[in-house]
């Protein structure tokens, strides 16, 4: 099953949008879009590697400015052969004016085989819940947090977090879903160095007991960065 990827991430933003001019540069914007896509077949994983690396060429001659992350789900969960595709910190006007939406499109269809797309949602970053900015570090892991609130709870729940905001210890990143999804939905992006930091710091990761009844689904996973499908982003090899 072939599917339009990063384009596809863009096409209810870009319907009122001419899609002729170049994006904007990424700024210190609040929104994010986080897509993913899942490899169809064991086999296949390489085809679509080298098609999704010619289509973030693509991107680059067309001088888009987003950021673009890619990160792939570790060997423990059941997302295997999932790719997360993400770009952060736009404006709402930013994210209205992606680069050439039909042509990214076409290209996505060209380039990337054996692939499904699994949806595409926009966030908002919240700076009273996290220590970092609304842009990740691009180091080599990250612990990638889903948080499924119970309808109503929001607002108690990201004050609870809050309340024990000066606690944190290293990047710790909260966004709220504001279109792609059930609501209330929170995603948490903690990036590290390695598996050992995250496993290391996961005690002090936990949520706060505060949370106990807001919530009603946590799902955790590790993700690794891929240095080779990054636009407008380098990788930071620390060890």
């Amino acid at each position: 099953m072939k599917r339009c990827c990063l384009g596809i991430a863009f096409a209810a933003l870009a319907a009122a949008q001419n899609g002729s001019s170049p994006s904007p540069p990424t700024g210190s914007g609040p929104y994010a879009i986080v897509a993913m896509m899942r490899v169809v077949g064991e086999n296949h994983t390489v085809d679509f590697e080298e098609g999704y690396i010619r289509h973030l060429e693509w991107h680059r001659q067309a001088k888009d400015k987003f950021n673009w992350y890619s990160y792939s789900f570790g060997s423990s969960t059941e997302r295997q052969r999932w790719i997360i595709y993400a770009t952060f910190g736009h404006t709402s006007k930013e994210l209205s004016n992606p680069v050439s939406p039909a042509e990214d499109a076409r290209d996505a269809i060209v380039n990337i085989p054996h692939v499904q797309f699994m949806g595409s949602s926009i966030y908002e970053f919240l700076p009273a819940l996290s220590r970092g900015n609304s842009v990740p570090s691009p180091v080599l892991k990250a612990e990638y947090t889903t948080v499924e609130v119970n309808f109503g709870d929001g607002k108690a729940f990201e004050e609870a977090v809050a309340s024990e905001q000066s606690g944190i210890h290293g990047e710790t990143l909260w966004y709220r879903m504001v279109e792609g999804g059930n609501l209330p939905r929170y995603v948490r992006l903690c990036p590290r160095a390695s598996l050992e930091s995250i496993l290391d710091q996961s005690a002090g990761q936990a949520l706060p007991g505060k949370v106990k009844g807001l919530v009603s689904k946590v799902t955790v996973e590790v993700l690794n960065l891929r240095p080779n499908m990054l636009v407008n982003v380098t990788a930071d090899p620390r060890p």
